[in-house]
């Protein structure tokens, strides 16, 4: 008969218990943590990539002159995605991306977190995907007439979208390892 030896099993007792600490931990809240994380990510990527306009202007007729006035800044658009309405975005009453995803609502489907990042502001989506226009139409905003007939979009949360997915089992990652050595570390 062959001889089995001996074997310490304090290790593996202490791997036991720290594992059964870990299993009494609010998986929920990490998987909304996750959740708020990436949606903050998304939206200081966004934030980065909306283009921001000159400004809304006021064309006054004096004596048959025509002069533009500014009546407010541009950035509506870049604002109105940490807003809740289009009126807040222009008023400039935004929170930072990191706040804002915080204050976000998270919807549990299944076994999927879902988090909605919209924006606003009315002609987001034409910024977005693009639209038409009537050329030579001129149009007193702008002290212009239209040159084209299509104008492109800029894309601005697809891409956004897309440069997230790619890194998102690395950040996923990282932060389950961050979770488990809290957990083995800390003794949760």
């Amino acid at each position: 008969m062959s001889k089995w030896g001996s074997c310490d099993y304090k290790q593996l007792e202490k791997l036991c218990s720290k594992l059964e600490k870990m299993s009494k931990f609010d998986v929920q809240k990490f998987c909304e943590d996750v959740a708020r994380n990436l949606a903050a990510r998304l939206l200081a990527k966004v934030i980065k990539r909306t283009p921001v306009g000159e400004g809304t202007f006021e064309v006054i007729n004096e004596n048959g002159i025509q002069k533009r006035y500014k009546i407010k800044n541009g950035g509506t658009l870049r604002r109105g995605w940490t807003a809740t309405t289009q009126a807040q975005a222009e008023n400039g009453e935004n929170i930072g991306a990191k706040e804002y995803a915080e204050s976000l609502r998270i919807a549990k489907m299944g076994n999927y977190y879902i988090i909605i990042i919209k924006n606003p502001v009315e002609y987001a989506s034409y910024v977005e995907y693009g639209h038409r226009q009537e050329p030579g139409r001129y149009v007193p905003a702008l002290g212009k007439r239209l040159k084209v007939a299509w104008v492109p979009g800029q894309f601005m949360l697809t891409r956004s979208e897309k440069e997230l997915e790619a890194q998102l089992p690395k950040l996923i990652e990282k932060q389950l390892t961050k979770f488990m050595e809290e957990c083995f570390n800390n003794g949760y």
